[in-house]
């Protein structure tokens, strides 16, 4: 997978990315930033870097099927934005299009890189397995509206950027101040949850921490921590039958058990 990265409009990308993917923090378990395999400059094009890395899939496709999927990846996601925020780096666009999945596993002979729906050697429909069966790791990409901070230079402060989700209460009657962007990386989490996993049956439990991820305001948004702990402690009470049991639309009957 190959990205191209302008300079003047992503000034920081390739330095974050690079960051992230250094040899120390590379070996963290809790490191879900897509691995840069090399770098390379454009002859002709001082402006220009391409960024190589692993080929991965879009995180919702295909569909979740149990409620143990959902819990892998919310536990992914925010486990991943606890590291990065231990780093003092705010991604700044978590929203979905920006979480992949390295799709080996579940995908043995892979899939055509355009038509991700078709064969590697386009003659025939992708064959794949279940997350259950073949569980898979999520990945963070696109660094170009993140940022770095030195924590000696006291709390981080931006200009809210308008992309993805536009629902964000910093973005509503903004009157120029700087914000801290954590408390927008925590609402977009809570803000995917509701549009990705609330039209099912079974995902009500993570009601009451995805209501305060997504408090009007920003001041009364859990923390990453804050966001973990309490997730951790709602797990506590899913048993196996529980967390394979299918996610059916509201409205239609509950019934199998996928392994």
């Amino acid at each position: 997978m190959l990205k191209r990265v302008v300079k003047s409009f992503n000034p920081l990308e390739v330095e974050i990315a690079q960051y992230l993917s250094s040899e120390t923090l590379r070996s963290d378990p809790r490191n879900h930033t897509v691995p840069v395999l090399e770098i390379f400059s454009v002859p002709d094009d001082p402006e220009a870097t391409v960024l190589v890395m692993p080929l991965m899939r879009r995180c919702n496709n295909p569909a979740w099927q149990t409620i143990g999927e959902v819990v892998a990846f919310l536990k992914q996601v925010f486990e991943g934005l606890q590291y990065m925020h231990e780093l003092h780096v705010a991604h700044r666009d978590c929203v979905a299009q920006n979480i992949v999945y390295d799709p080996r596993y579940m995908y043995p002979r892979m899939f055509h890189p355009q038509e991700t729906d078709k064969s590697f050697n386009f003659k025939g429909k992708a064959r794949h397995s279940t997350r259950t069966a073949c569980p898979v790791m999520y990945y963070f990409i696109d660094f170009g509206l993140s940022r770095r901070y030195n924590p000696e230079d006291g709390p981080p402060r931006e200009r809210p950027i308008r992309r993805g989700d536009k629902t964000v209460p910093e973005f509503q009657n903004w009157k120029g101040d700087l914000v801290d962007p954590s408390p927008t990386n925590i609402y977009y989490r809570g803000s995917l949850t509701i549009v990705t996993f609330y039209k099912f049956k079974g995902a009500e439990f993570l009601g009451p921490l995805v209501d305060d991820m997504i408090a009007a305001d920003p001041l009364q948004i859990p923390t990453i921590q804050e966001v973990v702990c309490r997730f951790d402690e709602l797990l506590k009470p899913l048993d196996n039958a529980k967390l394979r049991s299918r996610l059916p639309l509201r409205g239609q009957p509950e019934g199998w058990v996928t392994r």
